[in-house]
């Protein structure tokens, strides 16, 4: 056991001490590559749009999931910095590059600017109008890190917007108009996992809860699980209604869409369980890495929708 910069003392701090990465690889992990898989929601309406075998629109649509990578490993090494000492304090984020001391704050800042100073002249080379948002999107972050992240219930809202910042974008690179149904069904399902995210910082981490995130003390575990239980709700039913739409119907060109329902509500039924029987909910990407069926059943909801899309 080792003393954190709270005085308190975590286990497994210098068996994490011990297995220092090379500066090569300490400099790629403060990027967070797992979590780029957020930003593959900007294919959503590259796919929904009938777009995805027009080479030119998958290639924006490429370019642009590449620079919403550069923004967002810009925005993961500035939250990084500023949650320096609470990352110290907490018995797995304590392994991060800069809480490790693995990277110094000089190199991550130059790293952080260069990216998303670069992410965003680029972005505006693709679109004026993508850079807009690319921009909206690094301003929230950063008004999150440096206060809204302690404001309770509206930390989550941002983590959520910035999801339907990235299904916005991948609509306004290509020129075609997102669904309002695709904004609602993603930001009801990025509340749901912010909500269980937190519900998993607070039931696993107990009485250093508040020392790793101060918002925590705003919360309660049933709390949260009424919120849970109400953006759930919403986003089985947001999504049963969008797939039996009449409209959706004629836009899309096909009846079969709720063929994919079966798919949505195993995933969210997986993910619970995973939350209350595997406490494995405080890092939705680790989730979905680690779960096998919850990957394979992600996995199969894409094919099922490409294929009832474009085999028409």
């Amino acid at each position: 056991m080792a003393e954190t910069a709270e005085g308190r003392l975590y286990p497994g701090a210098e068996q994490a001490r011990s297995r220092r990465r090379s500066p090569a690889r300490a400099l790629v992990a403060i990027l967070r590559p797992r979590q780029w898989v957020k930003n593959t929601v900007l294919f959503a309406a590259l796919v929904f749009s009938h777009s995805l075998t027009e080479t030119d629109h998958a290639v924006r649509s490429l370019a642009a999931f590449a620079l919403f990578c550069a923004l967002s490993s810009a925005v993961y090494i500035l939250n990084d910095m500023m949650d320096l000492e609470n990352d110290r304090a907490h018995p797995t984020k304590s392994r991060r590059p800069l809480a490790a001391g693995e990277v110094p704050l000089g190199a991550a800042g130059a790293a952080g600017a260069a990216l998303a100073i670069g992410g965003l002249l680029l972005s505006y080379r693709l679109s004026p109008a993508f850079a807009a948002l690319a921009a909206i999107y690094l301003i929230l972050n950063i008004l999150y890190s440096a206060w809204l992240k302690n404001v309770v219930i509206v930390d989550v809202m941002v983590i959520a917007s910035g999801f339907v910042i990235r299904a916005v974008s991948g609509g306004v690179v290509i020129g075609v108009e997102v669904s309002a149904w695709l904004i609602l069904c993603t930001i009801l399902l990025s509340l749901f996992l912010g909500f269980t995210k937190r519900r998993q910082e607070l039931a696993q981490l107990e009485g250093q809860a508040v020392t790793s995130r101060a918002i925590l003390k705003e919360y309660s575990v049933a709390f949260l699980d009424q919120m849970i239980s109400i953006v759930t709700a919403a986003t089985v039913v947001a999504y049963f209604l969008y797939t039996l739409s009449p409209d959706t119907r004629s836009k899309l060109g096909t009846p079969y869409l709720p063929l994919t329902i079966p798919f949505v509500l195993y995933g969210i039924f997986r993910y619970l369980y995973l939350v209350h029987q595997r406490n494995m909910g405080e890092n939705p990407t680790g989730a979905l890495y680690a779960d096998r069926p919850l990957f394979l059943n992600v996995v199969l909801w894409v094919v099922t929708a490409v294929v009832i899309l474009y085999l028409r």
